[in-house]
């Protein structure tokens, strides 16, 4: 049986050409056979085609692959939630007497400056932490922002162990205190000095809590008084200049109340209290109502109470007036092995070789307002502090019309 010969396939570009072009010139009047294609094209006329065949034809723009990120062989890590700036050196912060240590890095107290940041070799990078990846190949911008966290933090304030703005306090229509700015460093002696009737004591009491400031800020050991009363006052021991005080007790039990009061098992405030008595030679005299005390004992059983608690800050009115001067010098001697540990002592006081001697700071204030602050070295100057202090209270009073003094007619 005879198979048929299959019939000839036209030629690729005739059926291209056909099925592109309809024949319109063959019917005018009939319509174009549809094209299977999304769109119709129109027809261009001979001369728009004589223009496109002499034309050159653009190449076709093929985008170039992107090239691909090391970052992408390796799963990123997650964008960090907007978080405060200690959060960006350490998901945690734990405070202690002598350190505050971070994940990822440390801030320790050694004697170098508080603001100062030592790097933990051993802890792993924070930027890093949950993708297994290196610092190197951490995205540059989580970097970049963790840096420039870094820079604020040590372009801020340096640490204070209580930072003053702007307070002021008045009583009636007597402006007793006037806008007040301080700056008193964590572990230093720091001096406030003015005539009487400055502003001393009312200062250092709204320092102390004792007193609501009419305006301004107070911060004690980092925390805002306003916002956590309680907290400020923690962090403080406080040794009024009226000495007020349960006197009818002894001096024993007054040591156990207030080391009670402050949070201690009464077992550790009466060990205390034992320590603190031998210290400020107080020992007999603990059996003693304080009512019997004379105003150098007093004192110095309120300031061994003031310390009971081992506070961050001492705010001390007036300490060694009334006292005499082997007491005083047990007194400095203490006060400054607990500054040389941290500790941070405020004193007001009219003895201004004694503030010259100890203190590192001074601010000297006169009817209410700050009219020196800072090192003694820079506040004084080329003088003494006590010519300095002279100069700025408004120098000698006028002493003429007292000749009658003279006479001696008693």
């Amino acid at each position: 049986m005879e198979v048929p010969p299959a019939p000839a396939e036209p030629a690729t570009d005739d059926v291209h050409a056909a099925e592109a072009t309809p024949d319109v010139a063959a019917d005018p009047d009939a319509e174009a056979a549809p094209v299977p294609t999304a769109v119709e094209e129109p027809v261009a006329s001979p001369a728009e085609s004589a223009a496109a065949e002499q034309a050159p034809v653009p190449e076709e723009e093929v985008p170039a692959p992107e090239e691909a990120s090391p970052l992408d062989q390796v799963a990123a890590p997650e964008e960090p939630a907007v978080v405060d700036d200690a959060s960006l050196i350490g998901e945690s912060v734990v405070a202690e007497d002598e350190s505050v240590v971070m994940e990822g890095a440390a801030w320790r107290d050694d004697g170098d400056d508080l603001g100062a940041v030592r790097a933990d070799d051993t802890a792993p990078s924070p930027l890093t932490a949950d993708a297994d990846v290196t610092d190197a190949d951490a995205p540059a911008d989580a970097v970049v922002d963790a840096a420039t966290d870094v820079d604020a933090m040590v372009d801020a304030e340096p640490p204070a162990a209580v930072r003053v703005r702007g307070v002021s306090k008045s009583f009636g229509a007597t402006r007793a205190v006037d806008a007040v700015d301080l700056t008193i460093p964590a572990g230093t002696f720091y001096g406030i000095v003015g005539p009487n009737g400055a502003g001393k004591t009312t200062t250092l009491s709204m320092i102390a809590g004792l007193l609501a400031p009419d305006a301004g800020t107070i911060e004690v050991a980092g925390i805002d008084a306003r916002v956590d009363p309680r907290g400020a006052k923690r962090a403080m021991g406080v040794l009024p200049d009226r000495l007020r005080t349960f006197d009818r007790l002894t001096g024993r039990q007054l040591l156990h109340y207030y080391g009670v009061l402050r949070g201690l098992k009464p077992a550790v405030a009466d060990s205390r209290a034992s320590d603190l008595a031998r210290a400020f030679d107080l020992t007999e005299a603990l059996g003693r109502s304080v009512a019997d005390y004379s105003a150098g004992m007093t004192k110095k059983i309120m300031l061994a109470g003031a310390m009971i608690h081992s506070p961050r800050v001492l705010v001390l009115d007036e300490p060694f007036e009334a006292v005499d001067p082997v007491s005083s010098a047990v007194i400095l001697d203490i006060l400054s092995a607990y500054v040389a540990h941290g500790g941070t002592v405020v004193l007001s006081s009219h003895g201004m070789d004694l503030v010259e001697r100890v203190c590192t700071g001074v601010a000297v204030i006169v009817a209410g307002r700050v009219l020196a602050e800072g090192t003694v070295s820079d506040v004084r100057g080329e003088l003494t502090l006590e010519q300095r202090f002279v100069e700025l209270a408004g120098g000698l009073s006028d002493v003429e019309g007292l000749e009658w003094l003279h006479t001696f007619s008693g």
